[in-house]
């Protein structure tokens, strides 16, 4: 009859024993453990995983002793991505899950921050027990800005808390300087609003997703990669027009007027740089991976649809706000909108369409196809 084993489980989120001491993860097995604290420690020994993995350890120790079927483990994530590091934790576990045979597990971190990863290894195993390993210190001044230091000093916080001030700071001189004092505290508060607003809306997930798939792209050797550097000039030849638009049709009717003015410079470049990325996207499946061809086909004419929709959207507007260098009247503009939004509706619904009509061809093809096979 076999009995239970158990899993000591360290979990290291960030990789410090990757990051630091250069120890791949997964470590399976006392000594291996032991190496790898021994390693942690020496190259920093102010880390609290060294504590978690001794602690993991201690336990293994005693758990064995008392005669159980124990193993012990340290898996790590990324330092930098939490996403990925996730990712590997679970493909990680399985691993040791299938290796050991473990059917419970107890988990030992340093701190709310590993616990995140709880439901990832409670959906593969029983956790009986969760054991957070806190140092003990001194509460007074000293430590505290010693601690305050060590956060600055690690990357993954320096660059969401130093990189915004330090930018907010140096726009606010360059305005001083410039002779523009009343505009500095604006300059700032906007840029931190900014900065803000990108990481609560999780944009920076959504630029470095960008960013990696153009490395992908580049290293892949795929048409994507010319056609988003291409959408992306083309999207900075979009904002220095859309500004230029907004400095020569300057008018004091508040924010969603200067809104519409930039759309009005900016949507023409914004739309066709929409379009290089989609095409390129088209085109790179259409060359590798022509079935999936049905998911992508309709980008094109939805970012035609919006972009004509904003351009008549801003055009009436315009021509309605008495701006007398402002060439359309409002008899036109009013064709403008009508003409820009059936049209947008149009190339939305043609979008549509062909997507459908290309998966009902795929399924039938495929029915074919298997007709054929049987």
């Amino acid at each position: 009859m076999s009995r239970d084993r158990t899993l000591i489980l360290c979990v290291d989120r960030d990789d410090d024993i990757g990051y630091k001491a250069g120890i791949a993860g997964p470590v399976v097995g006392r000594e291996a453990c032991l190496k790898a604290a021994n390693a942690l420690a020496l190259a920093d020994a102010e880390d609290s995983d060294i504590n978690a993995i001794f602690e993991t350890i201690r336990l293994y120790d005693d758990l064995y002793g008392r005669g159980e079927e124990v193993v012990v483990a340290v898996i790590s994530g990324n330092h930098l991505n939490m996403l990925e590091g996730d990712r590997r934790i679970a493909t990680d576990l399985d691993t040791i899950l299938a290796a050991t045979g473990a059917t419970s597990s107890v988990l030992v971190t340093d701190g709310a921050e590993d616990e995140y990863v709880l439901p990832i290894i409670q959906s593969r195993v029983p956790v009986s027990s969760i054991r957070r390993v806190v140092v003990n210190q001194m509460p007074n001044l000293e430590g505290t800005y010693y601690i305050l230091k060590r956060l600055l000093d690690d990357p993954k916080i320096a660059r969401i808390v130093l990189v915004p001030l330090g930018l907010a700071m140096l726009l606010y001189a360059a305005a001083y300087l410039l002779g523009y004092p009343e505009f500095a505290v604006i300059v700032v508060v906007g840029v931190i609003g900014t900065y803000l607003l990108f990481k609560g809306f999780g944009f920076d997930e959504i630029f470095h997703y960008f960013v990696t798939s153009l490395q992908a792209s580049l290293r892949g050797g795929r048409f994507t990669f010319v056609s988003y550097i291409a959408a992306i000039l083309m999207v900075i030849v979009g904002i220095i027009m859309g500004l230029t638009s907004l400095l020569t049709l300057y008018k004091t009717s508040g924010i969603f007027f200067y809104v519409l003015t930039f759309i009005y410079g900016a949507i023409i470049w914004f739309t066709a740089a929409g379009l290089v990325a989609s095409l390129g996207k088209i085109v790179d499946i259409l060359l590798n991976e022509r079935e999936s061809i049905r998911r992508v086909v309709a980008l094109p004419f939805f970012v035609l649809a919006l972009g004509a929709i904003a351009y008549g959207a801003s055009i009436y507007t315009l021509s309605i706000s008495e701006i007398p260098q402002f060439p359309i009247t409002e008899d036109v503009g009013i064709r403008y909108i009508v003409f820009a939004t059936i049209g947008g509706l149009f190339l939305a619904f043609f979008g549509v369409y062909l997507q459908s009509l290309l998966g009902r061809w795929a399924g039938e093809h495929g029915a074919r196809h298997l007709e054929n096979d049987a």
